[in-house]
């Protein structure tokens, strides 16, 4: 008898096959380009640290009117570097693939400022390749799945530079905190093990009219701290106050760090749908 896990990979290899399938043949021959070290902060105060972390990388197709997907990378806040995962290479989307300041340079809130920035940049440049501003989607893993809802929930972040969190098209965090980060907590002096539910927490800004949002985790019994089950209550409230487009799906037999390679399938399938 195969295990869950087998059985989970055969119909995430299912669901990314008829993904495939359903691209445009356009998306299939695109010649695919990347602009890297791109820095999305600019000005003369800027610190050195600021310089070095404060930039991305483009990944896009030779085509008009493209998607695009702003991926933060994971590291607990405290590492990790820019990357384009490669099972979204060659989908005819783009991916602004990007770097933030790390604790312990930095301290809270400036991991969620730097990610309101960068998302920023894109909207207000992602023209210029070809994509449509109107469908950029937020993504990332861990770290940057908490990023991702932090921006996306919380609107005074993006506000901060003239763009309203509601023109995203969607949310899709990866097995992001729900809760205050477990790294804000630290600053503070709070156990990791012990939950706060504050300003800096995606669920202190539970709002109906937020935009499409998928939850991604991995299985709850294989997960970190409770990520699952926290995703799970954030996944309800949304539900409670009327979101009409909120979705959760546990990859049962993958953990934290393994889930990310069957969501992308997912992720890209979420992508399609909403930006018809």
């Amino acid at each position: 008898m195969k295990s869950r896990k087998q059985l989970l990979t055969v119909w995430v290899l299912i669901c990314g096959a008829h993904a495939s399938f359903a691209q445009d043949a356009a998306d299939l021959k695109a010649t695919y380009h990347t602009k890297a070290d791109i820095p999305y902060r600019t000005g003369e105060d800027l610190s050195n640290y600021s310089r070095e972390r404060c930039l991305l990388d483009v990944y896009y197709p030779d085509k008009a009117g493209f998607s695009t997907i702003v991926w933060f990378h994971g590291g607990g806040l405290t590492g990790g570097e820019r990357f384009v995962p490669p099972e979204l290479k060659s989908q005819g989307v783009a991916v602004v693939a990007v770097n933030y300041r790390l604790h312990p340079k930095v301290k809270s809130p400036a991991y969620v400022e730097d990610a309101a920035a960068s998302v920023a940049w894109v909207f207000e440049n992602i023209e210029e390749f070809g994509g449509d501003p109107t469908k950029i989607f937020v993504s990332g893993h861990s770290a940057g799945g908490y990023l991702t809802s932090m921006i996306g929930l919380d609107k005074s972040w993006l506000a901060k530079h003239n763009i309203d969190a509601n023109k995203i098209s969607g949310l899709i965090p990866y097995s992001g905190h729900t809760i205050t980060h477990l790294t804000v907590r630290a600053e503070r002096g709070i156990d990791e093990k012990q939950p706060v539910v504050d300003q800096m927490a995606p669920l202190f800004h539970v709002r109906s009219d937020a935009p499409p949002i998928l939850f991604l985790t991995g299985d709850r019994d294989l997960e970190m701290l409770g990520r699952y089950e926290e995703n799970a209550y954030m996944w309800r409230m949304m539900k409670v106050v009327g979101h009409p487009d909120v979705e959760l799906h546990e990859l049962q037999g993958y953990d934290h760090g393994e889930m990310a390679l069957p969501a992308h399938p997912l992720l890209l399938r979420f992508v399609r749908k909403h930006s018809n």
